[in-house]
């Protein structure tokens, strides 16, 4: 997946900016409109989603349909290079930012 200009500028336009300071999970809940989300996402940021999933990748999944869930893992894997928060940060060093608008992406291309 090719990321554009606007998705970055997007993903940063909300990741830890205040008044917030939103992590990737409540970030890709921002740029889908989900206020409703922003709360419980609050603790899935930094490693620490289920299984260590990366937030983004864990709230782009809460956000689509399940049956879609194992096609979003795979698009995120090859679009991030890693699907856990650890490996992201330590091996491949994908910026959360990018992160934040790989999710945001999935979750839109992915949602029907």
């Amino acid at each position: 997946m090719q990321l554009e200009e606007q998705d970055i500028a997007a993903a940063k336009a909300v990741f830890h900016q205040p008044p917030l300071k939103a992590n990737c999970a409540q970030s890709v809940a921002i740029l889908a409109g989900r206020d409703d989300l922003v709360e419980p996402m609050r603790a899935m940021g930094g490693g620490r989603a289920p299984e260590g999933l990366c937030g983004a990748l864990h709230a782009a999944l809460a956000l689509t349909p399940e049956s879609r869930r194992e096609e979003i893992i795979a698009a995120f894997r090859e679009a991030a290079g890693a699907t856990t928060c650890r490996e992201i940060k330590g091996v491949v060093k994908t910026p959360c930012e990018h992160c934040v608008a790989i999710g945001n992406r999935l979750r839109a291309a992915f949602a029907q």
